[in-house]
């Protein structure tokens, strides 16, 4: 077995096609389309490598490519949580420990040699992307965003010497019972009375911009304490922003103001995961009759993120942008939510997600390494 560094287009092109490989057969595997891939590895496109660097490796055996590994380094993150970490991802393997074990020796050898001393992952290339190894939930097929991996994985990281760093939780409930909860409407009535001033209303797509500034400052500040979180750039919001604007249902993107100040958040996406799963990963002019077509007919959201300012964090205001967005999606025929990722220790979130009659039913998890 080899390991080669992807230096060129052609084995670019291979290295974002060989998962195809891995789940051939696999139902529950969701093609990501191979531009977004193209454009999360670009250094000139994608702006999180504004702050950050990479090296992508195959593994070969016989003529045969058998699996393919990412190393990054996250300059932001070393200066943000002051530790010399870098991190793996984009991480695929077939059926054999033994390449699993060369790919993650590489990404640590390459990590190393820039003074990096521990190894994290998979993130692909960070939080603020699909990131962890499914640990529960094989049975069905991840959400918009979400990662789907192997349960030989698991096992494979535990015997090249990787430890746990942390779980991911994803929750599920069904729309219509959140949207028709008592508890909720009281709780509502509570917060509206208790914040005089305090107004919710859908995202404005004219003002769209402003939104997303609104939304990049509560997020930073919200989610500053949070494991593994790292500020997101100008850039790199507007980016995401970009992206993300398309899939957006404006009643779904809820904003709070209190006497027209940005107070808190809420962004849900319809699972697009559901019509990306019908053109395998490229959208030629049939694949987007199959996009708008199946675009149609998606039964379930996604709550992605959600933030409230310091000053009115704990005073109820997520459970009002709850029930505003889901009685919005109960309108427009949304069956189910799922709420991830959610961090194992942030309990408080997880009680939020059980008082709506959500379950756990996804787990996922971040792997970590000294290196040596």
């Amino acid at each position: 077995m080899n390991i080669e560094e992807v230096t060129g287009a052609g084995t670019k092109k291979e290295f974002i096609r060989f998962p195809w490989k891995v789940y051939q057969g696999n139902p529950n595997w969701v093609p990501p389309l191979e531009s977004e891939v193209q454009f999360l590895l670009s250094e000139k496109k994608n702006p999180f490598f504004h702050h950050a660097e990479a090296a992508c490796f195959l593994a070969r055996r016989n003529g045969e490519t058998v699996g393919r590994i990412a190393a990054i380094i996250d300059r932001n993150h070393i200066k943000f949580h002051k530790e010399q970490a870098g991190f793996f991802g984009f991480f695929e393997c077939l059926p054999d420990c033994a390449i699993a074990r060369e790919l993650l020796s590489a990404a640590a050898r390459w990590l190393k040699e820039r003074d990096i001393a521990i190894m994290r992952g998979p993130m692909n290339p960070s939080t603020n992307d699909e990131c962890g190894f499914l640990l529960e939930g094989f049975d069905s097929p991840p959400m918009i965003l979400m990662p789907y991996s192997p349960e030989y994985y698991l096992d494979y990281m535990e015997r090249c010497g990787m430890t746990k760093a942390k779980d991911l939780f994803a929750y599920i409930c069904t729309i219509k019972d959140v949207a028709a909860g008592r508890r909720l409407e009281r709780l509502a009535s509570a917060v509206k009375a208790r914040i005089p001033g305090l107004t919710v209303r859908p995202a404005n797509m004219k003002r769209f911009q402003q939104e997303v500034e609104a939304v990049k400052v509560i997020y930073n500040s919200a989610w500053s304490h949070n494991w593994g979180f790292v500020p997101m750039t100008d850039a790199e919001t507007g980016s995401m922003a970009k992206k993300l604007k398309p899939l957006i249902a404006s009643e779904l993107m809820i904003m709070a103001e209190v006497d027209g100040k940005p107070a808190a958040f809420f962004v849900a996406l319809p699972d697009y995961n559901q019509v990306l799963g019908k053109i395998n990963g490229r959208l030629g002019p049939v694949a987007l009759l199959k996009f708008l077509w199946y675009s149609r007919k998606i039964s379930d959201i996604r709550v992605m993120a959600m933030g409230v300012t310091e000053e009115y964090r704990k005073k109820g205001i997520e459970g009002l942008l709850y029930l505003e967005s889901f009685k919005a999606a109960a309108k427009k025929g949304y069956e189910r939510a799922e709420m991830s990722w959610i961090l194992e220790d942030n309990v408080l979130v997880q009680r939020g997600c059980e008082l709506m009659g959500g379950k756990l039913y996804k787990k996922y998890r971040i792997y970590e390494q000294k290196i040596s």
